[in-house]
């Protein structure tokens, strides 16, 4: 419809389209969602100047995970552009100290032996013990590895690596803000979506209970309902 808010969803690191592929089903009736993906550039400030050069003058914007830090670095650019923000299953933070360790080791183990070798650690990583047992959401969580590949992980991780602590701008950010995770997100914990909603003044935290960290596609009915929420129309703060 022509009257629907443009809604940009941006995936997490080794994430395709099929991280909101339930979202977009979910919402078809209320906003055009549009995927856009995140892997042809190597730093945070490149892939939100990409996404800025793909989307409509305003729009919605979501971001999970590795979105989310690329959300971020839009609000720090074009807040103006942005009519409603959701952060999911992500941090303001920089990358802790050890992390780098974590990404090189992956980075190598998919170079030397092939995404498929780091694909299938991926889902025990990320999901709730149950979802990552569950064959069909197993399989996604892989697909989507296999769908990014090698050269594009590369990239990404370098952008993970190098991106700035986000918190200091939370305070500026005025429109309608919704933070929500997984309860059982071990990648992006509770306590670091507690301390953004604290930051973001008048935000809405949601935390979904048996739910890891890609909580679009391990619990997509609570994650549609609160997104759902979010995009009702209300004056921005």
């Amino acid at each position: 419809m022509a009257d629907q808010p443009t809604l940009i969803l941006l995936p997490g690191h080794l994430c395709s389209g099929l991280l909101w592929q339930p979202v977009c089903d979910g919402l078809a009736d209320l906003a055009d969602c549009r995927v856009l993906s995140l892997t042809e550039h190597d730093s945070m400030a490149a892939m939100a100047e990409s996404v800025l050069k793909r989307a409509p003058a305003k729009f919605a914007l979501a971001g999970l995970s590795m979105g989310g830090y690329v959300a971020f670095e839009i609000m720090r650019r074009a807040p103006e552009r942005i009519e409603r923000l959701a952060l999911l299953d992500t941090t303001a933070q920089a990358d802790p100290p050890g992390r780098a360790d974590v990404r090189i080791a992956d980075l190598r183990l998919a170079e030397q032996q092939g995404m498929p070798a780091l694909a299938e650690h991926l889902p025990a990583r990320w999901m709730h013990p149950d979802h990552a047992a569950d064959p069909r959401l197993r399989q996604i969580a892989i697909n989507m590895a296999l769908e990014i590949g090698v050269p594009a992980q590369r990239r990404q991780q370098l952008a993970l690596m190098t991106r700035i602590d986000s918190r200091p701008g939370l305070a500026r950010i005025a429109c309608p803000t919704l933070v929500l995770c997984g309860a059982q997100d071990s990648a992006t914990p509770v306590a670091a979506h507690q301390e953004m909603h604290e930051l973001i003044s008048g935000s809405t935290l949601v935390v979904i209970d048996h739910c890891g960290h890609l909580s679009t596609i391990e619990q997509p009915q609570a994650v549609n309902q609160a997104l759902r929420e979010w995009l009702q129309p209300r004056p921005a703060r």
